[in-house]
């Protein structure tokens, strides 16, 4: 796969991490938090990925 694809999905995953942390912040947090936080990796992938840091 292309290196511009990879992160892309990267970032795509990362935003469906953090759409599932929101849901779950009143249920239940400390899955949130572990949820953001994978998050917050996959973003951070995708960036260095693409290449805009």
């Amino acid at each position: 796969m292309d290196t511009t694809l990879w992160g892309v999905l990267l970032l795509v995953l990362g935003g469906f991490l953090i759409g599932g942390a929101y849901s779950l912040w009143k249920a239940n947090r400390t899955v949130a938090v572990g949820l953001g936080v994978c998050a917050a990796l996959a973003v951070a992938a995708g960036v260095l990925r693409l290449g805009y840091l």
